[in-house]
Order: structure tokens, then sequence, then C-alpha cells
């Protein structure tokens, strides 16, 4: 089964393309991003203009195309925060879908975390026990934890690498004062949330996934994505620590030159840098591991999970009644939580 995963994100709009069967490893077959940080153009009135809605139809439509001539038998199109946040979402939605076809639906933050847990789960199988899961993306943090495949606890928060560029560190390079104030208040916006996080007990595995986080390791020495996904990589409280007092007395312009870092994605790598930085302190993680796979591959598993037991016609009737707010992409059901709890020896957090 060849599928297609059209990502609308506050940066880009992502096209994965993967072959894959209930039982099988998804395999990518291609990808492509068109840049649009639609999170930058929505403006001081919530509202995306009507200009910048026509270039994300545009965009739409010829992702849809490339979908088609790939031989995707399904395009499932979802939207994360921008998207959510933007006032004016319904009419903007309702123009994709009249002049796309594209029906895209738009996921709560805590759905996010949910689906990145399961594609991480995947990953890494049972065998990492206790898992906790880090996203920073340019909206939002998606935090997750559990033993299962749904886990105990997922909670989204608007600490995104782009939105704090814009709202928190608007110099480039920041100074050092303003490098000390967004350090002090990202852990007083994480307390009451990292509290809920270590009554659940600490993690036999703590990983990340998101452009922010690949990009981290990959300027503290690990290895380059031409590597290929399977290469173990992390990052280290140590050397992201390290890196941050470098980092910080750069530019965005200089930043883009260094090995990982886009240019598209350079002005929001120290304020992405800060959040994980100040995730891993709330937590008392001092070492993550990078999962490859994250939201997208998660929708596709979720996809191939109830395609499983039921006809096409029936699933997608699922997914026109509420698609990601029905049960088979957000909370799941008995089945899919498999029911063997295996035994647990309860590391404890570093601290």
């Amino acid at each position: 089964m060849r599928l297609g995963v059209l990502d609308v994100g506050s940066n880009t709009v992502h096209l994965l393309v993967v072959d894959a069967h209930r039982g099988a490893h998804p395999t990518p077959m291609t990808s492509e991003k068109t840049v649009l940080r639609l999170a930058e153009r929505i403006g001081a009135d919530r509202r995306l203009g009507d200009d910048d809605a026509d270039e994300l139809v545009g965009t739409v439509a010829e992702v849809k195309q490339a979908a088609e001539q790939a031989g995707c038998e399904d395009l499932m199109a979802f939207a994360t925060s921008a998207i959510r946040e933007a006032d004016n979402a319904t009419e903007v939605l309702a123009r994709v879908r009249d002049e796309t076809g594209v029906e895209l639906r738009v996921l709560s933050g805590e759905q996010e975390a949910r689906l990145t847990f399961l594609a991480a789960r995947r990953w890494y199988g049972w065998s990492a026990g206790r898992l906790l899961l880090l996203d920073i993306g340019g909206g939002s943090l998606e935090m997750a934890i559990g033993i299962d495949e749904q886990p105990d606890l997922a909670a989204s928060l608007p600490l995104g690498a782009g939105r704090l560029a814009r709202t928190r560190l608007p110099q480039d390079p920041p100074s050092r004062r303003q490098v000390g104030e967004v350090r002090e208040w990202l852990d007083e916006q994480l307390a009451p949330t990292a509290k809920r996080f270590r009554k659940i007990g600490g993690p036999d595995r703590a990983v990340a996934t998101s452009k922010t986080f690949r990009s981290l390791a990959r300027l503290t020495g690990s290895a380059p994505a031409s590597a290929g996904p399977r290469v173990p990589r992390t990052l280290t409280e140590t050397g992201l620590r390290q890196l941050l007092a470098f980092i910080t007395r750069m530019s965005a312009a200089d930043l883009a030159g260094l090995d990982g870092v886009s240019s598209a994605r350079s002005h929001q790598l120290v304020s992405g840098a800060l959040v994980a930085e100040a995730v891993m302190r709330a937590l008392g993680v001092t070492e993550l591991d990078i999962c490859p796979w994250a939201l997208r591959e998660g929708v596709i598993l979720r996809r191939l999970d109830h395609a499983n037991g039921e006809d096409h016609t029936a699933m997608r009737t699922r997914l026109e009644l509420g698609s990601f707010d029905a049960e088979p992409f957000a909370n799941g059901s008995d089945a899919d939580r498999g029911t063997g709890r295996q035994a647990h020896y309860g590391a404890r957090w570093n601290r």
C-alpha cells in the first residue's frame, strides 16, 4: 500500500510518501518540503491573510498532484499549531477543501504528542520500558511518557522554537541578558507540567524527535543524516550546554553555515536549544536518544493499525466523521494498547 502524508506545520508543508502494510516497516519512497512559515504570517489580528491563504491552497494543490503522480492510494492530510491558532482557520480549511479536494484535519497538541509517542514506541520497541518523548516544533513543545503504546500522560505547551524566536528573542544575536531572561521564563512555564511528569516515575529511555533536536545532536557530534536513520544519535546535557555558549554569540546568517542547520530554520536554532535545555533540566534528563520517526510516521502507523480490521470504506467513513479526532488517530483502542505490560524496574530520574 502506498500512502501519502501531508503535514502542514508552522514552518513547512511536508509530503512524505511511503510503501507500507501492517506488520512491516514503512519504507520512505519520496519526501518533499515547501517552506511557508505560516506561523510567522499570522498577524496581530490572529488571522491568516488572503494572500497567505492563496499560497497555502496552491501548495496543497501541488502536493496533491505530486502524491497522485507517486501512486498514493490515500493521502492523509493534517495541520498543527499554526493553523489551529488562526482565528480564521475554519475559513482557510474550507478554502483548501473546496479548491483542492484535500480535507486538512487539525490535530490538537495532545494528539500530536500521542501520535509521536506511538512512532517512538514502535521504533524502540517494548524493551525501551517506560518511554519519555520530547518534540520541539515551530509553535509548540510536545511531551509524553508511558510504558504502553498509548502514553500515561501527554501534554503540549506553546513553547515552539519559532514562537520563542519571534516573541522572546527578537535581537540577532540575542544579548546575554535576553538569554538569561528566557531561561528563567522557560523554567517558570515548564514547572507545573514537569511536576506532573515526574509523578509518573523516571523513564527507562528518554527520546527526542523533530528537526530541532536532530540539528542540536548533529552540532554536538552525532552522525550526519547521510549516515542513515539507524545510526544511534544522542544529545547530552553537557554537549547542549557547551553548544549554547557558542551559538548564542552567532547571528542567524552565520548559524545557517553550520553543518545540519538549514537557512530556513537558523533563526530559531538558539530558541530551540534553550527549550531543549530547559525541558531536560525540568525533567532531570541528562541524555536523549534521537528517534528518526515522529508525527508523520505515527499517523501512518495508526492508519495501518485500523486498516487491518476494517475495510477501506468503513475506515474512510471514520475519517470523514472525525478523522484524527476519531478513535483510530487520537486515543486508540484496547487492542492497540497491547495486552502484555512488561515488568518495569523503575529507573530513577537523574538529578
